[in-house]
């Protein structure tokens, strides 16, 4: 099934940005010319709208800092009842506890993608001798 430019899809962007703070980031949607539905959460803003004017704002929003804003698109339209609360009866909302998993992991990966960008060389991890078994006992005796 060929996908159409115009059909309606939902991006949730999730800033971790020391330049860009999460009101910057819907300010730019808001101020767009373009026909979206915006949402904001704890965890960023939701874009909803034709494929092509979302990818547009969100690229927009993406080059304000390139390595510290992340977008994710929704699997699901918003009201969808396989995962609106609502037509659950209440809970956690499904993938929450994923996301915010994923939230916390941002700021490691921005960074990390500055230095790539920097060209700083991986540090090699030293790995540990093992203890040989002659060692620990001498350990364990010396502390007797």
């Amino acid at each position: 099934m060929a996908e159409e430019n115009n059909d309606v899809i939902t991006k949730l962007v999730v800033t971790s940005s020391d330049t860009v703070l999460p009101i910057d980031a819907a300010m730019k949607i808001y101020e767009s010319s373009t026909d979206i539905v915006i949402k904001e959460t704890c965890f960023g803003t939701m874009v909803t709208g034709p494929r092509e004017a979302v990818n547009k704002v969100v690229k927009e929003i993406v080059d304000l800092d390139k390595n510290h804003i992340f977008v994710k698109e929704r699997g699901f339209p918003p009201g969808d009842d396989r995962r609106c609360r609502a037509s659950r009866g209440g809970g956690s909302r499904p993938g929450f506890y994923f996301l915010k998993e994923e939230a916390m992991m941002l700021p490691m990966i921005g960074k990390a993608l500055d230095k790539y960008d920097k060209h700083v060389p991986l540090k090699e991890i030293e790995h540990k001798k093992k203890l040989e078994v002659k060692d620990l006992q001498d350990i364990v005796e010396s502390s007797l």
